[in-house]
Order: structure tokens, then sequence, then C-alpha cells
């Protein structure tokens, strides 16, 4: 494969690298400082932009729909396990987002065309998650993942809080200078990427082999009609998600119709026509560790494995459906662009940072499972602090707030970022703990993207009960959301068990 980027200056040996460069924990809170930007841009200013240039709350909840990439990544996850190199995807991926800012300083006006930059800017930002997360999964230990989870939330909101810097910005600069700006890190961002310790080498193994797997894979899944049905099922899935967006369907008449019959045939003829058979641990065994869906079978054969992906999708649902409203829940109340990036955005992220260093250390100390489930109720609680300020705050034209009123705001802001940030180190440490380290990237691409799936629905469906209930009774409908997850928790107890006894099993 040819590289993304051209290869930079030889790299100093491990040993005449100076400590801090060396450093783990150095290096998580680098990489994921650029992968916290991208998504500061996506839900701190993009929302702002749009809803100054006079966009509607439902529109800006599809804006949300635009996010899709992040739950579509797995489709491309295991190109990235399979070709290595980390780093150079990453640092690509940065100076890609870095150009496409720079076309949003270039014309910062709005029109049809922004909602396909938006796009691709999340397309950028999903490889590059993909590439980070395997990237960081690979390097650390299971010991070290509470410690390295509080750092990683820190950092990450560090670089949200850098988006915030941009925000605050178009007051001073207007748009234009402030993508500019934007442009420029995530360009600076590529060229640190690359200065990152070399990736772990992949396993050896040759091009035809790699091509040998895949066919015998591909025939092993034309002998199991419900794996192929799934497979299927799954590609009919991410049409849909991409439909509900660009509402291509709707130029073609009976398109479901023909498009479930034409997946539902593959399988059926399989099933109706078995191929000559062999031995069924043989099938298993060469679907399962085959290149291109081996990850996805392997992982969702897992017991228990499907209420604990509902429980990846609904247990930040909550969190989430009040996210993407908050920021034009600002401007309503008759913030300025600046107010909001330095109080909603900047201090919120430094509360969340802290939220996350101390949701990490009590996940160490309590447990994966004790923190899920605790320091999960204390983020579903904030949702209630903003109700509360919603029905109390007087919004549209005209509005004055005075001082107690702005603390009230201000307050509802601050606890709800530090328990957002209590409950995401408890998550994704859970994510961490039940992948399987050999496919890191992929595995964990797919988890993210259930996570990712429920964050971009619950924005798009955000827009829509806050257009029609007001702000106040739908903050108050976002904290019954974040309860149907606790019903998933004994699942998720005995996944965690298991993932636990099988790693001090192979050590």
């Amino acid at each position: 494969m040819p590289p993304l980027l051209p290869l930079p200056p030889p790299a100093m040996s491990p040993e005449s690298r100076p400590p801090i460069l060396q450093s783990k924990l150095f290096w998580v809170g680098i990489l994921y400082f650029a992968q916290g930007f991208p998504m500061g841009m996506f839900y701190d200013v993009f929302p702002v932009y749009f809803r100054q240039q006079g966009v509607n709350l439902s529109e800006i909840g599809f804006l949300s729909l635009l996010g899709l990439a992040w739950t579509l990544k797995f489709l491309w996850a295991p190109a990235i396990d399979h070709f290595r190199h980390h780093r150079r995807w990453m640092a690509a991926a940065d100076l890609g987002m870095g150009l496409v800012a720079l076309s949003l300083a270039i014309h910062a006006d709005f029109g049809p065309w922004v909602w396909v930059t938006v796009a691709l800017f999340t397309l950028l930002s999903a490889t590059n998650d993909i590439a980070t997360d395997g990237y960081t999964i690979e390097r650390l230990e299971r010991q070290e993942l509470g410690l390295a989870n509080g750092l990683r939330i820190g950092l990450y909101r560090v670089g949200m809080l850098a988006a915030g810097a941009v925000l605050m910005l178009s007051d001073w600069l207007g748009w234009a200078g402030s993508y500019a700006s934007a442009a420029a890190l995530s360009c600076l961002l590529a060229l640190v990427v690359l200065q990152a310790p070399r990736e772990q080498p992949a396993p050896s193994n040759t091009d035809s082999a790699t091509n040998s797997a895949i066919r015998e894979e591909l025939a092993d899944l034309l002998r199991r009609p419900l794996a192929l049905a799934a497979i299927i099922g799954l590609f009919l899935v991410a049409v849909a998600l991409a439909d509900i967006s660009l509402h291509f369907s709707r130029h073609y008449p009976n398109f479901w119709l023909y498009g479930i019959a034409l997946g539902a045939l593959p399988p059926l003829l399989v099933l109706l026509h078995q191929l000559p058979e062999r031995p069924e641990q043989h099938h298993q065994r060469a679907a399962v560790r085959g290149p291109l869906f081996g990850a996805l079978l392997e992982l969702f054969g897992r017991p228990a494995m499907l209420p604990v992906a509902l429980f990846i999708l609904t247990f930040k649902l909550g969190d989430t459906a009040m996210g993407f409203m908050v920021k034009p829940f600002w401007v309503d109340a008759g913030f300025s662009a600046s107010e909001i990036g330095l109080v909603s955005v900047n201090v919120g992220l430094a509360l969340s940072v802290a939220g996350g260093v101390v949701g990490g250390w009590l996940t160490d100390r309590l447990g994966i499972f004790h923190g899920l489930w605790l320091l999960g109720l204390t983020q579903a609680l904030s949702n209630l602090g903003y109700a509360a300020v919603a029905w109390w705050l007087p919004l549209g034209d005209g509005a004055v707030l005075g001082d107690l009123e702005r603390l009230a705001l201000y307050s509802a802001s601050g606890l709800e970022s530090f328990t957002g940030g209590l409950g995401t180190g408890a998550f994704l440490a859970f994510l961490m703990a039940i992948v399987d380290r050999r496919r890191a990237a992929t595995e964990y691409a797919l988890l993210s993207s259930l996570f990712a799936l429920s964050r971009s629905l619950a924005g798009w469906g955000g827009g829509f009960g806050a257009e029609s209930w007001g702000y106040a009774p739908f903050f108050l409908f976002t904290f019954f959301l974040s309860f149907p997850a606790y019903l998933l928790l004994p699942w998720v107890y005995q996944m965690l068990s298991r993932t636990e006894s099988g790693a001090k099993g192979g050590q």
C-alpha cells in the first residue's frame, strides 16, 4: 500500500528518545486531544454556527445524522487493522480535516455545500478514531485502563476545549478567521502524531495467505445462511441510516421492497441449495478468523453479546439526547458565541476533564461494573438541573437574564459536564475491557459504532422533541431515557466476568 503521507525523517531509536516521548500516557493524551478537537467542532462549533445562520432546530437535529460516519466506521476498520500504519492514518485524517476547515474559512457563507463538507469532516474524524483507538488499545495493559482512560477523557476534553476557543474567536475574527485557526491546528496535529512510537509489528502474514483467508472466509459464509443474512442485514441497516440523511429512496418507488427482497434472496438460495458440507467446527473457525467479517461474527457470537450491545446503545442515551440541544438553548437564552464558548464549552469541558479523571480513578477502585451503574446514575441526575433551569428562564426576543438566572444556568452546565465525564470514564473502560486486543481497532470500532448510532439518532430525535415540546419538558424526558440500560446490567456483569477470567487465563 503506498504511504498516505510522505514518510517523516528517520525516527530516533526508542533508547535515544526523551523519556516523555517514550511514555504511553503522554501519547494517550496527545492522540486523544487530536481526537477530541474535531468532535468539539462538530458538537460545539457547528450547531452555534448553524443557529446563528437562522437554521431551525429540526435541521440542526438533522446535523447530528451527518455524524453517521462514527456509526458506520466499523465498515472500514478492518482495512486499518490489516494495513496497519496507524500513525499515517491519523496524520492523513488530521490533514484532511484541516483542508475541510480551510474550505469553510474561504467560503464562510451558508449553503447546501456546507452539509457535504460537514459529512466529509465526520468521515475523516471517524477514520482518525479507528486508528487512534486501535493504536492505543494495543499499547495498554488491562490494569492501565482506568488511569489511561481518565487521562484519555481529560485530554479528549481539552481537545474539545480548543474547539471552544475556535468558537470564541468567531466573535472577534468572524467565522472565516475562526475556521482558519481550526485548519492550522489540525495540520499541526498531523505533524505531531507522526512522532508517536511505532506501531506494534504486524503478525507475520503474506499477501497470498491473506487472499487465501479471504477466499476461504467468503466460501464459508456461502455455506452459512444465518451468517450471510446477518451480513446483508447489517449492510441494509447502513443503507437505511444513510437514507435518513440523504432521502434517496424518495426518488425510487418501492426502493425498500426491492432492496429487502434482493437482500433476502442470497441466504434463501443458500438455505435451499446447500453447498457440500464441511465439519461445522471448521465452518465457524474459517468465518470467525476471516479478515473481512471475522471480528463481527466472533464478537456477536459471544454469550450475552446481544443484551450487552443494547446496553452500549442505551447507557448514555439520556445524556446524548439532551446534548445536541444544549447549545441552541444557550443561543435562544440570549448568550453570545463567545460567552457560550467560555462557559458552556471551555469551563464545561474543564469540568468534564476533572470528571473523567475522577471517573477513571473511581473505576479503578470500585471496579468497572460498580463504576458503570454508580457513575451512570450521577450523569442521569444532572439532566434534571437543565430541566429546572429551562422551566425558570425566560426565552425569546427581548428576554433579559439577571445575575441569578445566569448563575443557575452556569451551575446546571457545570454539573452536567462534570457528571458526564464521570459516566464516560467508566463506560470507555468497559468498552476497552471487553475487546480482543488482537483485533483491537476493528472490535472497538464495532462497539463504539453502537454508541455513535445512539448518539446520532438521539441527537436527530432531540431536534424534533425540543421543537415540539419546548426545552424544559424535553430535558425532563431525557432523564428517564437514562434508565432502560440498568435492566441490562446482569448481562454486563457476565461479560466482564468472562473477559476478566479469560485475561487471567491468557497470562
